[in-house]
């Protein structure tokens, strides 16, 4: 008993607000050996006097040790105590009065079925199977809850038995998707039955079998949704994802139920957003099925475009000098992506004509909003309808081209989007036909001096333009770029130091270093000019709000002595060297997220290009750092569900879907940078050759476990 009041107290400190307290509890919890953690877990779980948030962690915990550490854990337990688990974990399952509770002994239950499913496919829990049949035949609401509960989260409990039983559990679910007095019954049979259609996703006989539970699923998704509760959505998103061809048989009714959710605006925008990515996935994935309903498609782009213009009017966005990320949550976002999506799925031919009148009208609408969603929807669809675009892309560049001078400042931060992403979208055709309009547009919205943020947006329109121009179509312009590029630029250093604004800044910077890659030598005129000023920057923007500013004023240097050559950049060399090698002092001082890590590494490769055999006495300096940074080792988890919703991918995970509610996680931070640091360390090795022999073991130690990657149910992991 004391031992388990103690156990009480753990837990209550695993749960702490103060790190330190809750650090301390981790490290005593993971010293338990895992048969006392069960036990302890298992008692706290049962315990009728102990709080409920005290049983909920227990819960968590004990699914965690299952999941993770089964095999270190189970197998080595007594017969005796494995049977006492089941025994608990199903009368747990029947006495428990909390729903929450209950409902994570179900998920401890699904957990423990998942390891006892042997190699031939025997389930070694059948109690468990028994207790599923009976419970789902109950009077108690409670315990059919909890069988659809099990059934969900593991849908493949029947192992070896499940043709055996298909009759039964299609009769198991249509039975309570029909069950009229309790919806909350109806909706977790709906998300079981798309969870086992999940799991059984190539098997196309069961698929035809299971057809008919569609318009059951349907009728969930319809009724839940106006509950307040997007989980069947959310299954239905993933069928058409990954098993798209189940709804081939329902595929109108489907649609026509996503386009009514879709345009409720008495729904969630989240709920609005999920109903239109079932049509966009279906793009994605059953392409040739959805052409046959292009009456829904066209139906779905007017959807698409009211998103766009649900804007917000916000009298600081002019002036804003942080670029915050984009709202992914946000109506206009989620319609842009669609559109971009489903014209690459659908393309050109089908999606054009459909929006092109939509498009026209918007951009005659008085209404700035309606302008601004016209221009990026044009962006969107650029990629997907390329080929169409490209045959009237005279006609499209010089109606938007207007827009640059509009009178709203976010219509010509529009227009200056869908210029940039043409540039992008149709070079170099596009920079060959119409550099002079172009370039002119461009440089006259650069001087918007009252609104940074249109200003900023142009120089990165211009970037993308220069970076696909032809050498030969630039040159003519570079006094006239340089000239507008360096007023801008002075201007701006001047605000900088007074108002400590940097946004135009950051992207003029670039502007100037993407115009010098393009000219090369024939910027050699230009070089006096802005090199003061740049190295200025470099030695004084040492705040941590102006990191980024730095990373690409080192970038736009070491660009511009690439392109003008070592002859011209010499005299400036050493004392650029030196602010480089005071920065790679301060390396290790560097946060994880400081992005002048990832240009740093850049601008050191460069700089052995331009310096070649002389780079040689910096590599002392320079690799230490570099292999760090090469070294990373990204984080990668197996979540299931439960675990899924504690994590976002905005945190930086993104997640490959395995089927069975789990998924591969992998921590993306930081693998952009060990991606550049390992293409730096082989630029190296090719500029300095026998120089660079001394660092070629411990290189080809970190590099070569590299290279492994291998296949399984045709997904690609790469080994890392």
């Amino acid at each position: 008993m004391a031992e388990q009041q103690q156990f009480y107290l753990l837990l209550g400190n695993l749960m702490s607000p103060d790190n330190g307290i809750r650090k301390q509890a981790e490290e005593t919890y993971d010293t338990i050996p895992g048969p006392n953690k069960i036990t302890f877990l298992l008692q706290a779980i049962r315990d009728a006097s102990a709080a409920e948030e005290v049983k909920q962690m227990a819960a968590v915990l004990l699914r965690r040790l299952l999941s993770s550490s089964f095999e270190e854990v189970y197998p080595g337990l007594t017969l005796e105590m494995q049977t006492a688990i089941k025994t608990e974990l199903l009368t747990s399952i029947q006495q428990e009065t909390a729903p929450t509770i209950r409902k994570k002994v179900c998920d401890i239950a699904a957990e423990l079925c998942r390891n006892l499913i042997d190699d031939d496919g025997n389930n070694q829990w059948p109690e468990l199977l028994k207790f599923l049949f009976d419970s789902v035949n109950s009077d108690n609401v409670g315990l059919r809850e909890a069988a659809l509960h099990i059934f969900w989260n593991f849908p493949g409990i029947f192992g070896n038995q499940q043709q055996h039983y298909m009759e039964v559990i299609k009769r198991m679910l249509v039975q309570c998707m029909q069950d009229q007095a309790n919806p909350q019954i109806r909706t977790l049979a709906a998300r079981a039955a798309a969870s086992f259609v999940l799991s059984n996703e190539s098997n196309t006989a069961l698929l035809k079998h299971f057809a008919d539970l569609l318009p059951g699923i349907l009728q969930a998704v319809n009724e839940s949704c106006y509950q307040g509760d997007d989980s069947v959505l959310k299954s239905l998103v993933e069928i058409a994802d990954t098993a798209p061809k189940y709804l081939r048989p329902n595929l109108e009714a489907t649609l026509q139920l996503c386009l009514k959710l879709c345009a409720d605006t008495n729904l969630t925008n989240m709920q609005r957003q999920l109903a239109l990515e079932v049509i966009v996935t279906l793009s994605e994935t059953a392409a040739a099925m959805l052409r046959k309903h292009t009456a829904i498609v066209a139906q779905s782009v007017p959807q698409m475009l009211a998103m766009m213009v649900d804007l917000e009017d916000d009298d600081e966005w002019a002036m804003a000098d942080e670029l915050e990320d984009d709202d992914f949550d946000s109506n206009a976002v989620a319609g842009e992506s669609a559109l971009d999506r489903i014209a690459c799925g659908l393309g050109g031919k089908i999606i054009l004509p459909m929006i092109k009148q939509h498009i026209m009208q918007m951009l005659q609408n008085p209404d700035w909003k309606y302008r601004h969603a016209g221009l990026m929807a044009l962006s969107a669809i650029g990629e997907g309808c390329h080929q169409q675009m490209e045959a009237i892309l005279q006609e499209i560049v010089s109606f938007v081209l207007l827009f640059c001078s509009d009178p709203h400042p976010r219509v010509r931060y529009a227009a200056c989007n869908a210029i940039g992403q043409m540039a992008t979208d149709f070079a170099p055709t596009f920079q060959k036909k119409f550099h002079d309009k172009v370039i002119s547009a461009l440089l006259q919205t650069m001087e918007d001096q009252s609104n940074p943020r249109v200003q900023a947006h142009a120089a990165a329109a211009l970037i993308n333009f220069t970076e696909d121009c032809p050498k030969s179509l630039l040159i003519p312009y570079l006094d006239s770029l340089v000239q507008h590029l360096h007023v801008i630029m002075v201007a701006k250093l001047q605000e900088l130091i007074q108002k400590g604004t940097k946004l135009v800044l950051e992207q003029v910077v670039t502007s100037i270093a993407s115009v010098a890659d393009t000219a090369e030598e024939k910027f050699v005129p230009y070089y006096d000019l802005f090199m003061p000023s740049l190295k200025h920057i470099v030695e004084n923007a040492v705040q941590k709000e102006l990191r980024l500013l730095r990373g690409k004023t080192i970038e736009c240097i070491s660009l511009i002595g690439l392109a003008v050559g070592k002859e011209k950049f010499m005299p400036d060399a050493s004392a650029v060297m030196q602010l480089l090698l005071k920065t790679q002092t301060d390396f290790n001082d560097l946060e994880d997220d400081d992005p002048q890590i990832s240009y740093m590494i850049s601008a050191w490769a460069r700089m052995c290009k331009i310096l070649g055999k002389e780079f040689q006495q910096y590599l002392p300096v320079v690799m230490g750092p570099l292999m760090k940074t090469a070294s990373i080792k990204p984080e990668v988890a197996l979540l299931d569900t439960q675990d899924m919703e504690n994590i976002s991918e905005d945190d930086g995970w993104e997640f490959v879907n395995l089927g069975d509610q789990q998924s591969f996680g992998i921590k993306t931070a930081g693998l952009e940078e060990k991606a550049t640091a390992c293409q730096m360390l082989v630029c190296y090795a090719k500029e300095l050759k026998e120089g660079f022999v001394e660092y070629t073991e411990q290189v080809v130690k970190l590099m070569v476990p590299l290279l492994k990657f291998y296949f399984h149910d045709d997904i690609l992991f790469v080994e890392i």
